[in-house]
């Protein structure tokens, strides 16, 4: 069974993305700087005009470290966006060596809990992303996905990295949602080797333009897309 999951940015995005065909968001803010994590106050709006479900990212700068004050303001977060309406997160974390940072993720997903999450595209700028990948999957709990391009340069450079490992381990094909600037042409190839999940956001907005809002027709025709590769 294949997922499309699209980047909401607002109200209005996430009713696009119903309307379209999406199976799941996800909530963030502040595209310039790749997802910030939302105002409690947009994830209330999105919930209301949506069923859909809702993962908001958890993230508090453009990197992918965090430091203590930054994580506790994180975990206090999760709660109150759980509150509004948010039934999983996106989060993930490197240490300063650009090896996953399993402590400060482990605590955020434990707060997070029993609400299952995505480890987001971090893996794909570790120092030693094969052994990133060993590290996310031993962190267990309600872990289901992995967002990731393959590359830190996004799904065009990361496509073989994404292909090999898929076909290569039945049950790491089963949590990877692919994205980052994934585009039309790469979907058949990754369904192909086992991938069912995938992830846009510019891709369903007129132009390819994070200031223009998700149009549910261009949702409507990923949704096809994926279906007929992933079904």
């Amino acid at each position: 069974m294949s997922l499309l999951e699209v980047i909401a940015l607002t109200a209005e995005d996430a009713r696009a993305a119903q309307d379209g065909g999406a199976d799941r968001i996800e909530v963030v803010a502040d595209m310039a700087a790749d997802g910030l994590t939302p105002d409690p106050d947009v994830v209330a709006a999105i919930r209301a005009v949506t069923t859909l479900p809702m993962r908001v990212m958890l993230r508090a700068n453009a990197g992918f470290r965090t430091s203590g004050r930054e994580l506790d303001r994180l975990r206090r977060a999760a709660a109150g966006l759980a509150e509004q309406g948010a039934d999983g997160f996106v989060l993930g974390f490197l240490d300063s060596s650009g090896h996953v940072d399993a402590g400060a993720t482990g605590k955020l997903a434990a707060d997070a809990a029993p609400l299952p999450w995505t480890f987001h595209r971090a893996i794909d700028h570790a120092a030693d992303p094969a052994h990133a990948w060993d590290v996310v999957r031993g962190l267990g709990g309600a872990l289901d996905t992995v967002l990731t391009a393959g590359s830190p340069r996004g799904v065009d450079a990361g496509m073989d990295v994404l292909v090999r490992r898929a076909a290569d381990d039945p049950d790491a094909a089963g949590m990877i949602m692919a994205g980052g600037g994934l585009r039309r042409k790469h979907v058949a190839a990754l369904a192909a080797a086992g991938v069912t999940a995938f992830h846009v956001g510019t891709a369903v907005r007129p132009d390819g333009a994070w200031d223009a809002p998700v149009d549910p027709a261009l949702v409507g025709e990923w949704r096809a897309l994926v279906s007929a590769a992933a079904g």
